[in-house]
């Protein structure tokens, strides 16, 4: 199965309700754009961003004579790959560097940094992961079979450490045997707990200035939020709030495939100017992918490839 047909898949509960739209016959007629507009909120896209994107179609349809489904549809999906920021470096490939996950409990984090490390090994980068969770025991545990598969180091503290402590051993680690990649999974917060913010911030300054002593020199340091795409416009509150108590370096969004509001990528894209690093479509490791705004687009949409 090829990447496009990965995430056409992935994104087949999203794209159903677009293609009811999409089903008419002869002249596009009123009923269509509110219909459209409509379907793009229920997506979790927001009433602006949906407002916009609606308006621009039915201009651009007057402009150049679309009527069909077909022209429509790709007018649709190059409108809304415009709403994507296109990362300046990529944490995963570009290294070294290092990756702290952030999010709530059970957004995926845990599983993400176990696909990447895996997909790291894959490719013959030198990776390391930190298990800064830890107050979950479950987490440490996981992340100790991820390792395991694909033969990468864990390093860990007993239940209940100082995840800052964690931190600052995984780069001494990282910073003694040359490392590439380092991925630090750290514990779920609630982003509306000041408290809990204020920790997660002393843990990322700590992997900062660590990070910025290493001997083969500063290693640079990324904050990503791992978003649940189920949670839907509660996925763009969280991260407001992590971006604001953190300064967000990009986001990943999980579980794709289990929700059709795949609109919630866009409405953070486009709020938040962040980019989207990686979508996951599925359970396997290489169901975590490289996000591709046209090909993303284009999939939610129902384009030919």
């Amino acid at each position: 199965m090829g990447l496009f047909d990965s995430l056409s898949r992935g994104l087949k509960r999203s794209r159903e309700a677009l293609n009811e739209i999409f089903y008419f016959g002869g002249e596009v007629d009123e009923s269509f754009w509110e219909d459209l507009e409509d379907t793009l909120v229920m997506g979790d896209m927001g009433a602006d961003i949906a407002m916009s994107v609606s308006d621009d179609l039915r201009d651009l349809a007057a402009k150049n004579n679309l009527k069909t489904a077909r022209q429509l549809r790709e007018a649709l999906a190059e409108r809304l790959e415009e709403t994507f920021t296109a990362p300046s470096a990529d944490p995963f490939s570009d290294t070294p560097s290092v990756v702290l996950f952030v999010g709530i409990n059970g957004a995926g984090k845990t599983t993400t940094v176990g696909k990447i490390a895996s997909a790291a090994a894959r490719e013959g980068k030198r990776c390391v992961i930190g298990s800064a969770d830890t107050f979950r025991a479950a987490a440490i545990e996981q992340l100790d079979v991820w390792g395991e598969r694909a033969g990468v180091p864990v390093v860990k503290r007993e239940r209940g450490a100082d995840p800052a402590s964690v931190c600052y051993d995984v780069l001494d680690v990282a910073d003694r045997e040359g490392t590439d990649l380092v991925l630090i999974d750290t514990a779920g917060r609630l982003h509306t707990s000041a408290d809990l913010m204020r920790e997660l911030a002393k843990v990322v300054n700590v992997t900062r200035k660590r990070a910025s002593k290493c001997a083969g020199g500063p290693m640079p340091v990324h904050v990503v939020l791992v978003i649940d795409a189920a949670t839907g416009q509660n996925g763009l509150n969280q991260a407001i709030e992590f971006n604001e108590a953190l300064g967000l370096d990009g986001v990943i969004m999980t579980k794709l495939d289990g929700t059709a509001k795949g609109g919630i990528a866009m409405a953070v894209a486009s709020r938040l100017k962040l980019p989207i690093l990686r979508i996951g479509v599925g359970e396997q490791v290489e169901d975590l992918q490289r996000f591709d705004a046209r090909a993303f687009c284009r999939a939610l949409v129902g384009c030919d490839d």
